[in-house]
């Protein structure tokens, strides 16, 4: 607007606009890192031009298991309807063939009465009670006004299979059903990790740590905790390895590597020289495109099948520096989890640098906790000068207070010129 008025030059403004853009970083937004695992544990992975589709069909039972439930209660219905109809029309042939519908057709009521002897099944008359045949047979309901009779075997021969049939539908439907209900996923959601991840320092080792915990009071057994490390890697010979899965250890202070998951627990791995942290400080975190996958097992104690509980952490869920809060508390000689702290943390000292640089010098974590220390000191400082300032105003104030509420003194004079003093 000021070069508009003539009063800056029009030049100098245009050279001060490109300055200023030149200044300025141009920062490009990072495009989101693909997971491989979900925080809900769920695979992040498509899979895509699969040419040998039959091989699902060679196991049927475990595709149907692996069907959503529209799919699956769509399959459980057709496949009764069908075979309904299918033996409908079976018994609809067998009446036709022997003459039965023709025999209901011409012969009259009162002559009716004596057919049931010399039909296969009685009063099937059309397809419609061929159908409703079919279905008693199946399902076995037997209402009294359709049964077989000693004329045909053929027809004693489609009752056999129509048995059999029914009976493999109902097992594999029902067991497909059952199957699908108790999935060990459904227990695996009330097993809980924390939103993030932290890393500090534990028994004077740097330490990835993460919480883990269960909502049910029935419990897992032999619960089991392994952890995996995912990244993209490039061989010395140039090859590009996507997916590069490495396993690091869990400090665990049983040999059996079991856990004892009745209340929260942190799982806890120490960044020694096998972990593939090992190498990583804090500053180099935010820019590692690697993920820590968490794999939970254990065997469900009221219905005695294998579990799974799957979770991963990114290199922005893991907070450098910071320590879970207890939520662990003893309430009348009960134990309390307050599940609302679950993933609450409190920032504390950790040194900046890589576990690497931490054991070649450690006298980087003896300044650290120096300087926590000497800090903690000067807040607490603060704290009771805040204490004795606000202590002193208060006081301050109420002297204030009294000693504008102190009565004066009066003095009288008395006719013989004396002073009285008196209060009032």
């Amino acid at each position: 607007m000021l070069a508009r008025k003539s009063i800056i030059p029009e030049e100098y403004v245009l050279a001060r606009i490109a300055a200023e853009n030149l200044r300025k970083p141009r920062i490009r937004d990072r495009l989101p890192k693909a997971r491989f695992i979900a925080k809900s544990g769920a695979c992040n992975l498509a899979h895509k031009n699969i040419r040998e589709q039959g091989r699902f069909l060679q196991d049927i039972f475990t595709t149907l298991v692996d069907l959503k439930w529209r799919h699956t209660l769509v399959i459980f219905t057709m496949s009764f309807l069908c075979s309904w109809l299918l033996f409908a029309i079976m018994w609809w042939l067998v009446a036709f063939a022997h003459g039965d519908i023709y025999a209901y057709m011409e012969k009259s009521a009162m002559e009716k009465s004596g057919l049931e002897s010399t039909v296969c099944v009685t009063n099937v008359r059309s397809f419609t009670s061929a159908f409703l045949f079919s279905i008693e047979v199946q399902v076995t309901i037997g209402f009294g006004g359709r049964m077989m009779t000693e004329e045909c075997p053929l027809a004693i021969t489609v009752l056999i299979l129509q048995n059999i049939v029914g009976l493999i539908i109902n097992a594999v439907m029902l067991g497909c059903i059952f199957m699908k209900t108790a999935q060990a996923h459904r227990r695996a959601e009330t097993l809980i990790f924390s939103r993030h991840a932290v890393i500090a320092v534990r028994n004077g080792k740097l330490c990835f740590m993460f919480r883990v915990g269960d909502l049910r009071k029935s419990m897992i057994i032999s619960a089991s905790v392994r952890i995996q490390v995912v990244k993209k890697t490039t061989t010395p010979e140039g090859e590009v390895v996507p997916i590069h899965q490495l396993d690091i250890p869990v400090d665990n202070p049983i040999e059996s590597n079991n856990i004892f998951l009745v209340a929260p627990l942190i799982i806890c791995h120490v960044i020694d020289k096998r972990s593939p942290l090992y190498d990583i400080s804090a500053t180099d975190l935010a820019n590692q495109d690697l993920e820590v996958i968490v794999i939970l097992e254990g065997v469900v104690e009221t219905t005695g099948i294998t579990t799974q509980a799957r979770t991963s952490y990114i290199a922005e869920e893991i907070q450098w520096g910071h320590r879970f809060v207890s939520i662990v508390t003893e309430e009348e000689g009960v134990y309390a989890v307050d599940y609302s702290k679950f993933g609450n943390t409190v920032k504390v000292a950790a040194p900046r640098c890589s576990a690497r640089e931490l054991d070649e010098k450690p006298s980087i974590l003896i300044q650290t906790l120096q300087k926590s220390e000497l800090s903690h000191q000067n807040s607490l400082r603060k704290r009771n000068s805040m204490r004795r300032n606000n202590s002193m105003r208060r006081n301050n104030s109420i002297r204030r207070n009294n000693s504008s509420l102190m009565v004066p003194k009066v003095q009288f004079m008395t006719p013989e010129g004396n002073q009285c003093p008196s209060e009032s």
